[in-house]
């Protein structure tokens, strides 16, 4: 029970059904759990995001060994969006089988299964994780939507992609990143009076995106969804590892900066594709199964990937 998997994973696990039996019980109902999911995606996913990207400073920045994680995502992605079609829906899934756990999750198991060395690699990734993911898959969304509207009501090209990568920007996820981001490139630090208050939303954000999930889950059930939902953790907890190792060792990768970079790309589903889910009012039902499918085998798979992981 103390290894580091399940040290980090069980947590995850106990606060997703603390949230079932809470919507089971009909302690938060369905409807009350729309205004939360805007509360976090509106409110502490920034102050999160900011917080994080403010001390990030780019020239101290490795960003060899993050070649190999960031080009499986992109075929994993582009992938993804050529099976399913260029539609909301695809998008959300492409997000889900890339998008790992890398801050509730990842920071505790690395810190812990390879101490402060690969601490450093992993914050390093973590640093441009949500910064070009999240943007990217608002980016692809923002496009989605537009195209759609576009198809009920024709309007020229331009305007639509304007408009996406406009509501792409002013967005509560890629506009606190690229504010935080800018900011750390002053050199400025921020007043223990803001940063207090914002460490406290940020800290918040994953106990309720959790707890977001398992009443959201309480509504819903896996069993519907069981069949896409093992198809989207096997994309996520083993084919995305499988991409990372084999273009890592075409780079020519080797030791901690490979071995974190596998085990990360084989951590489970993030909760900030569940709340993008919410947010585009898409494939709720599935990706909500696919984070609880995702997280509960990695209690198998990321043994198993670790112990590959080794091997390289």
């Amino acid at each position: 029970m103390n290894h580091p998997v399940f040290s980090a994973l069980i947590p995850v696990v106990l606060l997703v059904a603390l949230g079932y039996l809470a919507g089971r019980l009909r302690w938060i109902r369905a409807e009350s759990s729309k205004d939360l999911s805007n509360l976090v995606f509106v409110v502490l996913t920034p102050a999160l995001m900011f917080r994080t990207m403010s001390t990030v400073h780019v020239e101290q920045l490795d960003f060899r060994p993050l070649a190999a994680y960031f080009v499986a995502v992109l075929i994993l992605f582009a992938a993804t969006l050529a099976l399913q079609g260029f539609n909301r829906r695809a998008a959300v899934l492409a997000l889900a089988a890339s998008f790992s756990n890398t801050v509730m999750i990842g920071i505790a198991l690395i810190g812990l299964a390879y101490g402060q060395a690969g601490l450093v690699i992993l914050l390093t990734l973590v640093s441009l994780h949500a910064l070009v993911l999240l943007t990217a898959g608002t980016v692809i969304l923002e496009l989605a939507v537009a195209r759609e509207a576009a198809q009920a009501q024709p309007r020229a090209i331009w305007r639509t992609v304007l408009g996406a990568v406009r509501n792409a920007v002013v967005h509560p996820v890629p506009l606190p990143i690229l504010a935080g981001l800018l900011f750390a490139q002053t050199g400025w630090v921020l007043p223990e009076v803001v940063d207090r208050p914002l460490q406290w939303l940020g800290n918040a954000f994953g106990p309720l995106a959790l707890l977001l999930v398992g009443v959201t889950l309480a509504g819903s059930g896996v069993g519907p969804q069981l069949r896409g939902a093992l198809g989207v953790m096997l994309a996520k907890n083993l084919l995305m590892p499988a991409l990372v190792a084999g273009l890592g060792l075409l780079l020519g990768l080797s030791g901690l900066p490979l071995l974190v970079m596998v085990v990360t790309a084989a951590l489970p589903i993030g909760a900030n594709v569940f709340l993008f889910s919410q947010r585009y009012a898409v494939a709720e039902d599935l990706v909500t199964a696919s984070v609880i499918v995702s997280n509960a085998a990695a209690l198998l798979t990321l043994p198993l990937v670790m112990w590959l992981a080794g091997l390289l």
